[in-house]
């Protein structure tokens, strides 16, 4: 690094993701045709001053990290490095300062999952440690009412709202604070912030930015998607199949085997959830039907269960340049009793997916071949959005 900047940030992405239910770390997981990794960087060497810039990556993910950030740094990829980070935050943080440059002396701390937040509010957070020597936050003021429960929930009293604050980052440290900190932390906090005054130091709050916010559920990623610049082109695709029970064979719905109700009758297993869903997605992507991508009587599939099926399908899907978004299928019939297995049977095949799925069931009320008990009918939607397939960029 020729000009040997002073600043450094982590930028910390080790984290799993499970609440977004995207089936891989959270950092790689992307919107608006980028990974939010690298939404984050791009704002991180968008800052005014050349900073050294540690990405704190998922163990076994280094490599992906290194291009992405190579990606976003351009002509700065000598200030970039990447370390795989551990189980907890702190610990990932803690790599994260083992590999700071001698000369820094201002390090920021901050969470690839705020991915929309300003270079400016990176630059006001280095300038605020750099003038005051202490510990800095960016932070809003909270605007909802918020209550005080015990353990059934039940409301206890009014916290006044006015002395809270709900904190973001970059969260900044002059470097030799925040390192005895981390040295001396006895036991695991909620951020950098709350380990430094634990350890005795100071930290003061600056203004915060709307845009700073934490991607963590899919409703949070969807609001990033629109600031972004709006929705990618979405598709939507419809898929139904019909098979007749067969009471020699075992029940198999939504990759789950179904245990003392009748079999559907097929080539393969006569999943007809998956076989609908199947057919949703090729239709969603303009790729066709099951029947013309896999043939019904080859016989490979023959007793094939139904997740071949959805797992093919889904990786043509991504090859076409899309991702799923959700799926939902109804089922038909009179049997079996679906609400006792629904939560395991949307969970199994949301798992197919890397995407959410939900399942419902419902009768015809005696009225046609599944109101006369012959089998059952399922009608599936998928919803799918435009992505880039070649890379987590």
């Amino acid at each position: 690094m020729s000009d040997s900047p002073r600043t450094a940030v982590i930028v910390v992405s080790a984290g799993s993701g499970t609440r977004l239910g995207a089936g891989m770390p959270k950092a790689f997981v992307e919107f608006a045709g980028r990974s939010i990794l690298r939404h984050a960087l791009d704002g991180v060497f968008g800052m005014k001053e050349p900073a050294q810039v540690i990405v704190v990556a998922p163990r076994g993910q280094a490599e992906d990290a290194v291009a992405i950030g190579r990606a976003a740094a351009g002509a700065a990829s000598g200030y970039l490095s990447v370390v795989e980070g551990t189980e907890t935050r702190q610990g990932s943080v803690a790599a994260g300062l083992a590999a700071l440059a001698p000369h820094v002396e201002t390090v920021l701390v901050h969470d690839a999952a705020r991915a929309l937040t300003p270079p400016e509010q990176l630059d006001a957070v280095a300038q605020a440690v750099a003038s005051t020597g202490v510990g800095v936050v960016p932070a809003l003021a909270v605007t909802d009412t918020i209550k005080r429960v015990d353990a059934d929930e039940s409301v206890q009293s009014t916290v006044d709202r006015g002395a809270l604050r709900a904190v973001q980052t970059p969260q900044g440290f002059p470097r030799e604070l925040l390192d005895a900190a981390y040295a001396a932390a006895t036991e695991p906090l909620t951020d950098d912030a709350a380990l430094v005054t634990a350890f005795g130091g100071d930290v003061t709050i600056i203004a915060g930015d709307e845009r700073a916010f934490k991607i963590t559920t899919p409703w949070d990623l969807r609001r990033a998607e629109l600031l972004v610049g709006g929705a990618p082109a979405a598709r939507t695709g419809l898929g139904i199949d019909v098979h007749a029970y067969d009471d020699s064979r075992e029940l198999w719905l939504a990759g789950l085997l179904w245990p003392g109700e009748p079999g559907l009758a097929g080539h393969s297993d006569g999943d007809a959830v998956c076989h609908a869903v199947t057919d949703a997605l090729l239709s969603a992507a303009g790729l066709g039907d099951i029947g013309g991508m896999f043939g019904t009587d080859d016989p490979r599939y023959d007793g094939a269960r139904g997740e071949v099926f959805v797992s093919e399908a889904l990786r043509q899907v991504a090859a076409s340049g899309f991702r799923v978004v959700n799926v939902t299928a109804q089922i038909v019939g009179n049997r079996p009793r679906f609400a006792s297995g629904r939560r395991d049977a949307e969970a199994q095949l949301s798992r197919m997916l890397q995407a959410p799925a939900s399942l419902a069931a419902t009768t015809t009320d005696h009225l046609g071949f599944t109101g006369r008990g012959e089998g059952i009918a399922v009608i599936a939607t998928a919803l799918l959005t435009a992505h880039s397939p070649q890379s987590h960029q």
